[in-house]
C-alpha cells in the first residue's frame, strides 16, 4: 500500500528579500513565499523610500534654519566670522545706514550659497540611497560621477576659481557696492557683486565686468579712512615764509564748520617734499572719511593755492620763471 503524496514544500524567498529582517519575519511568520516578498516590496519598500526622502528634507530644514539664525545674527552684528571693515562715513546717520546695508547684502548672499550648498549635498546623498534601495550598484554610478566631476573641474577650472575667489571675497568682505576699488585694469565704483564677476563704472561712465578670479589684487579707497596728499611749489623763495602761509591756510580750512566734520585729524604742513631746478615742492597732508575726500581735497588745493596767491609767493615764481627763461641755459662741466 503506497502513502500519499506530500505537498511540495513552499519555496523559499529569494535572497535580496531573505537578507532583510522584515521580509524573513513576514517569512516566519506566515510560510508563504508570495505574502513575504509581497509585503516586502509592496509595504516595505515604499514606507523605506518614503523615509528616507523624508529624512532628507527634515535634515535641509533643520540646516537651513541653523543658516537662517546665522544670517540674523551677521545682520545684527553678532558673527563669529571676521569683523566686517566698514568704510567711515562723515556723519553717524549715514554710518548707521551704510554699515546695515552693507551687512545685510553680505548675509544675504553668504546664506544664500550656503543654502544651495546643504540642498545639492543632502539630496544628491538621499538620492544615491534610494538607488541603492532599487538593488541598483551604486558603485559604478560614483566612479562614472568621479570621473566627470575630475573632467569638468579641468575643463572648467576658471569658473571654479572665480566661484572660490567670489566666496573668499564675500567672507572677507574686501569690497561691497558703492566702494571705489581699483582692480588693476578698472578704477571706479563698485555697482554690482557677484560670486563671479563684479561690475565696476570708471569716471568715463565705462562699466568694466571683472571675474573676481582674475584680480589679483584689489585696492578699496572706500573703507577705513583716506589721506589726502598735496605737494605745493614755491620755487626757491623763503621756506619758512612760505610753510608758514600754508600752516595758517591750513588751519583756517580744519576751523570752517563746512569742512571740520569730515576731517579726522587737522591737516600738517610737513615741509620740504623735494628740490628741482623749478624750484622747492611743501608737502600737506590730510586724513579724512572716505566718502568725502576727492570733495575735501579740492577744497584743500583751492584754499592753499589762494593762500600762496594772497602772499605774494606765486608773483615771486613767475618772475623767477620769467628771467630764467631770458637766461640762455649752460652745460654743466663735464668731469675727467
Amino acid at each position: 500500500m503506497s502513502l500519499p503524496a506530500q505537498p511540495a514544500p513552499e519555496p523559499l524567498p529569494n535572497a535580496d528579500c531573505l537578507a532583510d529582517r522584515t521580509c524573513k519575519f513576514l517569512y516566519d511568520l506566515t510560510g508563504s513565499r508570495w505574502l513575504s516578498e509581497g509585503g516586502y516590496y509592496l509595504l516595505v519598500k515604499p514606507v523605506r523610500i518614503l523615509l528616507i526622502v523624508l529624512g532628507a528634507m527634515i535634515i535641509r530644514a533643520v540646516l537651513n534654519h541653523g543658516i537662517d539664525k546665522f544670517v540674523t545674527r551677521t545682520v545684527k552684528g553678532r558673527t563669529i566670522l571676521r569683523p566686517i571693515r566698514e568704510k567711515v562715513p562723515s556723519s553717524v546717520a549715514a554710518a548707521t545706514t551704510v554699515f546695515a546695508d552693507r551687512r545685510v547684502q553680505r548675509a544675504e548672499a553668504l546664506g544664500s550659497v550656503l543654502k544651495s550648498v546643504v540642498t545639492a549635498t543632502v539630496f544628491s546623498i538621499a538620492f544615491l540611497i534610494v538607488l541603492s534601495e532599487f538593488e541598483i550598484n551604486v558603485g559604478p554610478l560614483l566612479a562614472s560621477l568621479g570621473v566627470a566631476g575630475v573632467a569638468l573641474g579641468f575643463g572648467a577650472q576658471s569658473l571654479v576659481k572665480d566661484l572660490i575667489a567670489g566666496m573668499f571675497m564675500l567672507i572677507e568682505d574686501q569690497y561691497g557696492v558703492g566702494d571705489v576699488i581699483d582692480t588693476g585694469e578698472a578704477l571706479g565704483v563698485v555697482e554690482s557683486v557677484g560670486l563671479r564677476i563684479v561690475s565696476v563704472r570708471d569716471i568715463h561712465g565705462v562699466l568694466w565686468h571683472v571675474r573676481n578670479g582674475a584680480i589679483i589684487r584689489v585696492g578699496n579707497k572706500s573703507q577705513g579712512w583716506a589721506t589726502i596728499v598735496v605737494d605745493i611749489p614755491i620755487g626757491f623763495v623763503g621756506v619758512d615764509k612760505a610753510t608758514a602761509v600754508l600752516r595758517r591756510a591750513v588751519e583756517g580750512f580744519a576751523h570752517d564748520p563746512q569742512y571740520s566734520g569730515y576731517l579726522l585729524e587737522s591737516p600738517q604742513v610737513l615741509g620740504v617734499e623735494s628740490v628741482s631746478m623749478d624750484g622747492v615742492m611743501i608737502r600737506t597732508v590730510c586724513k579724512t572719511s572716505t566718502d568725502q575726500q576727492w570733495d575735501v581735497q579740492r577744497e584743500l588745493r583751492r584754499r592753499l593755492t589762494e593762500a600762496i596767491e594772497a602772499s605774494g609767493i606765486a608773483a615771486q615764481m613767475q618772475a623767477y620763471r620769467s628771467l630764467r627763461a631770458l637766461l640762455p641755459m649752460q652745460e654743466p662741466p663735464q668731469g675727467r
